[in-house]
């Protein structure tokens, strides 16, 4: 066996070879693309007979150089670059550090420390495809977060009658009427039948008189007009807003429809959906984050530790405190804290169990957490043995446990 530790960066990558003593054997910096693939393919077949024989760690588990080294079948460990930075103060006091320090570093962690350490999972193309539309979908939904909150803030500041008219600035109704109408005058002025027109290019089809009642009363309400040079200056600054929006509700819907359609395409997506609160977009989520290499979680805790669900214990003397894990997979909780939310009006089952932790002392937020533990675990049977979800199945020993407890 050779061990390798590959600094990885965007323009290159330093690698550093070492036998099974820790003695270096090569080392270097290789180019980013096909060029610095081959390079390390030569360096590992100089000390090595199969690629089998090369344990690998890097910091990341995506990208080109990545798939390209597990398709050669090196054996790929993703090390998370806490551990990796953890690792180096083990073993260096003056705090140095630099790249080819970085690469023996990590060379050092997959010779002594591996079993501590997941490899990267083979999943199917479709799984990675998958994963890509969805945190591609989910980030541009951040992304208009982000811009909402900027549109909330200028409207504060210059045109409050619009935050009453709109709860959702990032609908249609709110962005189309915005674009027509950006200063609190223009708003103001607007007729029923531009309203109208402005809500049906947002999307509305149905109570639209009702609609543009209500959002007329709401723009003709009474407010402190700012002065025309700064009504002028943030309705440009509204108008371009309302329009990044605009196209960010585009994107997110053409994402949606790929998602859609190739999740559809997994063997996996029937048993995912079946499980009360998941749907076809959150469904993907789920199915992306997780992956779907066969062997990659032995059981359902790995499951739970790799999605951040199960809690971690400190205990040290007489103290000892049960805490919620924040070094996970920030997108994969994201999804799962939203699962559990959804499973409460989907589950008989769930509810009893969000309840029963609620009347234990849990908050709200600690009650959801503990419901998507429980989850990830029935979705860890379920694709264990690609069966579907069984209301009876998931939650029945806990409703006989209740009713011994009640007798």
């Amino acid at each position: 066996m050779i061990f390798a530790g590959v600094d990885w960066a965007e323009a290159h990558h330093d690698v550093h070879f070492q036998d099974e003593q820790g003695r270096r054997l090569a080392a270097g910096r290789l180019a980013e693309g096909v060029g610095g693939i081959a390079r390390f393919h030569e360096l590992a077949a100089a000390h090595a007979g199969q690629p089998g024989e090369v344990v690998i760690g890097i910091e990341t588990d995506r990208g080109l150089f990545v798939s390209a080294l597990v398709a050669a079948g090196y054996q790929v460990f993703a090390v998370n670059p806490m551990s990796a930075s953890r690792y180096r103060d083990r073993h260096r006091s003056s705090g140095a550090k630099s790249d080819p320090g970085d690469a023996k570093v990590l060379a050092d962690l997959v010779r002594t420390d591996r079993h501590n350490h997941r490899p990267v999972a083979g999943d199917s193309d479709l799984a990675q495809g998958i994963r890509a539309l969805a945190r591609a979908h989910q980030s541009i939904i951040w992304a208009r977060r982000r811009q909402a909150n900027q549109l909330r803030s200028a409207l504060r500041e210059f045109y409050p009658a619009a935050l009453a008219a709109f709860d959702d600035l990032t609908s249609g109704d709110a962005v189309a009427v915005l674009k027509a109408a950006p200063q609190p005058a223009l708003g103001a002025a607007l007729s029923r039948a531009q309203i109208t027109a402005a809500l049906r290019r947002g999307g509305r089809t149905r109570r639209l008189t009702e609609r543009t009642a209500a959002v007329q009363a709401a723009l003709r309400a009474p407010q402190p007009q700012p002065a025309p040079a700064l009504a002028a200056a943030m309705g440009a600054t509204v108008a371009a807003t309302a329009a990044v929006i605009a196209e960010m509700n585009t994107q997110i819907t053409a994402l949606e429809q790929q998602l859609a359609a190739d999740f559809e395409l997994h063997p996996d997506a029937l048993v995912v959906r079946s499980l009360p609160g998941l749907g076809t977009i959150l469904g993907a989520r789920v199915l992306g984050e997780f992956g779907d290499a066969p062997d990659r979680y032995p059981s359902a805790k790995s499951r739970k530790n790799y999605a951040g669900t199960s809690p971690i214990t400190r205990a040290s003397g007489t103290r000892r405190a049960v805490l919620a894990r924040h070094a996970r997979n920030k997108r994969l909780a994201d999804a799962i804290y939203l699962w559990a939310f959804a499973a409460l009006g989907a589950s008989p089952g769930a509810r009893a169990y969000y309840d029963q932790r609620r009347a234990a002392g849990d908050t709200h937020h600690q009650a959801l957490r503990a419901l998507g533990n429980r989850l990830t675990g029935i979705l860890h049977g379920c694709l264990a043995g690609h069966t579907l979800y069984s209301e009876h199945t998931a939650w029945a020993h806990r409703t006989s446990q209740q009713t011994t407890r009640a007798a």
